[in-house]
């Protein structure tokens, strides 16, 4: 059952024709966090990436929500979810309120759907309690270390140095070039990008994001530690819906979860960029529900 206080501190920027969901908001540790709550069945927790929010599975809730409980946060400095000032931002801190939040909202049984660092921050914080996960659902993501690997090392020096993050914070550089290079079969409105802009609307608020493009090298250890724990949760049930036109994640990585997951299922969705739950959201639910329910 959905907790947290409803529709208070939800800002008039939010488009209810875009994002027709109630909002809510939870307090954990000390971080204003929102999320959604929406349907009825089994639980799918989704975990977004670097720089989206909730805002990004908007349309795989709306097709999945007649069939599942779709519960979605933002991490703290994501999205509607507001952070401490002393809050530092890494995928470990990420990790940690949302296993609180799991907790708090007492999932059980429940689907992990993630992408980008959703990936290692959601598994990061089922491993916390891995009999509350019953199954997997990863698009374009990683959660072992990639140093040495020079596709992520070099856009983690650039992206992540003083030059990167000073693009970042000042300019959103993040979500004017990334997000749009992340969509390869459609084109995003002017609507939609203004509601990933409007929520990094300030320096202050882009800090968040121009912490993860260093983590990707600089938090080995907190990597290593989600590689470890994958020995306890790879026989269930698992799909991988991959974009294949992805500038991030390649079919290496594909590969790797495939070799790694025991019971998977692939889903490749040619065409589709980073960001293929919002690139290709129809095939994305239509997967889900095929590989779950059988529909």
């Amino acid at each position: 059952m959905a907790i947290g206080s409803q529709e208070a501190g939800r800002p008039d920027w939010v488009d209810r024709s875009l994002f027709p969901f109630t909002s809510r908001f939870v307090m954990i540790q000390g971080h204003s966090v929102h999320y959604i709550d929406e349907g009825h069945g089994p639980v799918l927790l989704f975990a977004h990436g670097n720089p989206t929010w909730s805002f990004v599975y908007r349309d795989v809730i709306r097709s999945l929500s007649s069939h599942f409980r779709c519960v979605s946060l933002d991490y703290p400095g994501f999205g509607l979810s507001r952070a401490q000032d002393d809050y530092l931002s890494t995928p470990a801190e990420h990790a940690s309120v949302m296993a609180e939040f799991i907790e708090l909202l007492h999932l059980d049984r429940y689907i992990l759907v993630a992408q980008d660092w959703g990936g290692p921050i959601g598994l990061s914080a089922a491993l916390r309690a891995p009999e509350r996960l019953q199954g997997l659902v990863l698009g374009n993501t990683w959660a072992w270390p990639v140093n040495g690997d020079l596709h992520f090392e070099i856009f983690s020096r650039v992206m992540g140095g003083a030059i990167g993050r000073m693009l970042i914070m000042r300019f959103n550089m993040f979500v004017n070039l990334m997000i749009p290079a992340g969509h390869r079969r459609r084109k995003l409105t002017e609507p939609e990008m203004r509601h990933y802009k409007l929520a990094l609307d300030t320096p202050m608020r882009r800090r968040a994001s121009a912490i993860f493009p260093r983590s990707i090298t600089s938090c080995r250890d907190f990597l290593e530690s989600v590689d470890r724990g994958l020995q306890r949760i790879e026989h269930l049930p698992s799909l991988l819906v991959w974009g294949d036109r992805d500038i991030a994640f390649r079919r290496k990585e594909l590969r790797r979860w495939e070799q790694r997951l025991v019971q998977h299922t692939t889903v490749v969705v040619e065409g589709a960029g980073h960001y293929v739950q919002s690139d290709a959201p129809d095939e994305f639910a239509r997967a889900i529900r095929r590989w779950h329910l059988g529909i």
